[in-house]
């Protein structure tokens, strides 16, 4: 009797415990249930935001409707879309964000190859003054920049964001070389040399042998840059104002707008979902552009090891 029981209490001890800790029955559950509160406290405010832009004025104030509304009211989308004027914004927002992010991609690459591949005097030293970049706060040299750009009447101006990618001092730059930097240091050297000796010149080395195996890095650089420059406010706020506003200035701005807009409603101006119907017109572009290269970019962040901000 006690030698049964003895052997059942094992196989409760294995059964809960394991052989190892990390295949044990309380790893799991302690690992399933932080793994839970996280995707709960990100799904969360995703289906807080859809659920309450698809409710009218009646349901919002109605405390027995919490999460499917009585029926899918699209006036909150109608009246957005007017106060945020989307399309022409969108368009704005593109190009302050799509054109930097392609141009910031194929500047860092061509700055990550060149740290990689080739050795020239102060390597190391330029390398490291790069990296710093990162670093220093961007607070610290936007005055200076500013008052650059003043001088060279770039205020208010796309090109007051674009020239700064195209030079490779763009948003995080330095993370993006470092990513192509260590991508391109795996490429064996005896490509490279295998193609000089064919008589192949550094150009074509780069765009017909480095770039094409270099895809995932690519596209996980653009990727963070096209998000990263989409939701900076503080640099286009400060260089481009409201003489070019985007999309995430207009958000900043949308209470004041829509109250100009309709200036008699006023059941209106304090209904929430108008402003999460606003939000979620913000970050559809964004969802839609990560979906559609969701495969190749999951691709990216293996082979690159970036787990963003």
């Amino acid at each position: 009797m006690n030698g049964k029981r003895t052997l059942f209490m094992k196989k409760v001890r294995k059964f809960i415990y394991g052989n190892h800790v990390s295949d044990s029955m309380l790893s799991k559950i302690m690992i399933y249930a932080l793994l839970i509160s996280i995707g709960f406290l990100y799904v969360y405010p995703l289906i807080y935001m859809v659920s309450n832009a698809f409710k009218s004025q009646s349901d919002l104030i109605n405390p027995m409707v919490n999460w499917v509304p009585t029926e899918f009211y699209f006036g909150n989308f109608q009246r957005a879309f007017r106060v945020l004027k989307f399309f022409p914004t969108l368009f704005g927002s593109f190009v302050v964000t799509l054109l930097p992010a392609l141009i910031q991609t194929m500047v860092t690459a061509l700055i990550g190859y060149g740290f990689a591949k080739f050795n020239f005097k102060f390597k190391k030293l330029l390398l490291v003054l790069v990296l710093m970049t990162f670093v220093i706060p961007v607070q610290v040299y936007m005055i200076p920049r500013y008052v650059m750009f003043f001088e060279f009447k770039l205020l208010e101006s796309p090109l007051s964001i674009i020239l700064p990618a195209l030079f490779g001092q763009g948003l995080n730059s330095a993370i993006f070389i470092l990513i192509f930097y260590q991508f391109f240091r795996m490429i064996p050297q005896s490509i490279n040399e295998a193609a000089e000796i064919d008589g192949a010149g550094p150009y074509y080395i780069f765009f017909k042998i480095a770039v094409p195996l270099a895809v995932p890095a690519f596209i996980t650089a653009f990727l963070f840059g096209l998000v990263w420059y989409w939701n900076e406010t503080y640099i286009t706020s400060l260089f481009l104002g409201s003489a070019y506003p985007n999309l995430q200035l207009r958000l900043a701005s949308f209470v004041s707008e829509y109250t100009q807009l309709y200036p008699s409603d006023q059941s209106l101006r304090i209904n929430e979902g108008v402003r999460l119907a606003a939000t979620l017109l913000i970050i559809s572009p964004m969802v839609i552009v990560y979906f559609t290269i969701q495969r190749w970019f999951v691709e990216g962040v293996e082979k690159t090891g970036v787990t963003g901000e």
